[in-house]
């Protein structure tokens, strides 16, 4: 067997991290709002969003996918009024989806919950080591 570099070690365990804390983090926003992290996030990228409005692929990249994947996705948020259609003024063919008062409300909540989830499962990085961990990450 070849020896593994540091940077698949760093990979592999980029992924395995990744897939427990947000595993943690789905149970946790699942259980007390209803919603997983993959939800969460179409949230606050509408959120954040101009006019807290984006179309469906702007959405599917920056939450890494596909976009059939996020209109799957968006189908029970509109039913339960998380998100709502809108028509594009400018193009008939591409449909907006906007962050609704109760998507807002929801966001909000649960940014909270996700916050102290996440110190919580973080708890052995201190303030620096989370500062330089984030740096870490926006460099890849």
């Amino acid at each position: 067997m070849p020896k593994e570099s540091t940077y698949s070690a760093i990979s592999k365990s980029l992924w395995l991290n990744s897939a427990m804390i947000s595993k943690h983090l789905d149970n946790s926003l699942g259980a007390i709002h209803g919603i997983g992290l993959s939800e969460y996030m179409v949230l606050l990228n509408l959120e954040e969003a101009p006019g807290q409005t984006l179309r469906r692929i702007d959405i599917a990249e920056a939450i890494g996918r596909t976009a059939s994947a996020v209109t799957r996705m968006l189908m029970p948020m509109e039913k339960i009024g998380l998100v709502e259609k809108v028509a594009n003024d400018r193009d008939a063919r591409v449909s907006l989806v906007k962050i609704t008062a109760a998507g807002r409300e929801i966001f909000t909540n649960a940014s909270v919950t996700l916050d102290a989830k996440s110190k919580t499962l973080l708890k052995n990085i201190d303030s620096e080591e989370a500062k330089l961990l984030l740096d870490l990450l926006h460099s890849i």
